[in-house]
């Protein structure tokens, strides 16, 4: 068994390479020349280099594969030209499933996001039935996911394509090297710099839990359906107080209106449009923190036999992670 993995060095990516070694596959890491690989430096996997943009690099990689999980995504809160984060996140996405279809895979995983599904405003937990549109979606990232997972429904409607949809919710746990912008809240507590929160939300799950999700999909999940990967609901405060309660270093906080934060978000970005560094926060961030992103992974549990194990299990690995790794 041979399984394609794209963005195998990231953190989802590898999580599922490190699930997959384990369950008996040989695995394939299609990787960005250049990228940080220091996640999957060590491990007995053949690497090949390539760009979801380049047609040539994706039929490398599919070639000999008999799985895909395509993992990879342009994830960035802010970016300079959005344009390229369509053409990776959907144009590349459906070359890729195409050329696998080409070479004849017979299982495939698409990685979307809990971003892709709809809010309830009363903060109860959202599935994947919960009503949502591309109006109502915040943010490049966030819309590009939706419309990449509304094409992938569509080739497998037209093609009967062997594909199964995993929308991951909030992973927290070791080896987030960039680190995600989750991560960045643990290691911007554990430094002492979150002396203020906003009334949001989360859905917070284990990073491995999340990439033996994405096995469950592969071995038992409908063609054409989505499953949520998701753990434990928290409000930010309360992923803050867990934090806390770890360390040992109780911290009084402030509570902030989002309608406050939205100058200096409009500032950050001001200042990233000068620095090309992503923003802190950015006006998108900020009006999606008006919701709490409450989500359900009954179905997953239900139909894959998904389980998740408790959220301050997560947060515990990636203060440790953080740690063992010099980041604080």
């Amino acid at each position: 068994m041979k399984s394609l993995v794209t963005g195998a060095n990231g953190f989802v990516g590898s999580a599922v390479v490190r699930c997959l070694l384990a369950a008996g596959h040989e695995v394939r890491a299609f990787v960005r020349p250049g990228s940080d690989r220091r996640n999957v430096m060590k491990l007995p996997i053949e690497i090949v280099e390539g760009d979801l943009r380049d047609a040539t690099s994706l039929k490398r990689a599919v070639t000999g594969c008999n799985y895909l999980f395509h993992v990879a995504a342009d994830y960035r809160l802010w970016v300079p030209n959005p344009a390229i984060m369509y053409d990776i996140n959907v144009n590349g996405t459906k070359a890729l499933i195409l050329a696998g279809a080409e070479a004849g895979m017979e299982r495939m995983v698409y990685t979307s996001s809990v971003a892709t599904l709809g809010l309830n405003s009363n903060s109860e937990p959202a599935d994947e039935e919960t009503p949502s549109n591309l109006a109502s979606i915040a943010g490049h990232y966030k819309r590009s996911k939706f419309l990449a997972e509304q094409m992938v429904q569509q080739l497998v409607r037209e093609h009967q394509f062997p594909l199964v949809i995993v929308n991951p919710s909030t992973p927290i746990g070791p080896r987030d090297v960039k680190p995600t912008p989750t991560g960045r809240i643990v290691l911007d507590t554990l430094r002492g710099k979150m002396p203020a929160y906003v009334d949001t939300g989360l859905n917070v799950a284990h990073v491995d839990d999340i990439a033996h999700g994405h096995l469950l999909a592969y071995k038992k999940g409908k063609c054409g359906e989505r499953y949520i990967l998701g753990g434990d609901n928290m409000t930010l405060l309360q992923i803050l107080q867990t934090i806390d309660t770890i360390t040992g270093k109780p911290t009084k906080r402030r509570s902030i209106p989002v309608k406050l934060m939205l100058p200096l978000a409009h500032t950050m970005e001001m200042v990233a449009k000068l620095t090309k560094t992503e923003p802190r926060a950015t006006v998108d961030s900020i009006h999606m923190a008006k919701k709490k992103m409450f989500f359900s992974s009954a179905k997953a549990a239900r139909e894959l036999g998904y389980q998740s194990r408790p959220a301050v299990e997560a947060i515990q690995d990636a203060i440790d992670w953080f740690k063992s790794a010099n980041y604080c």
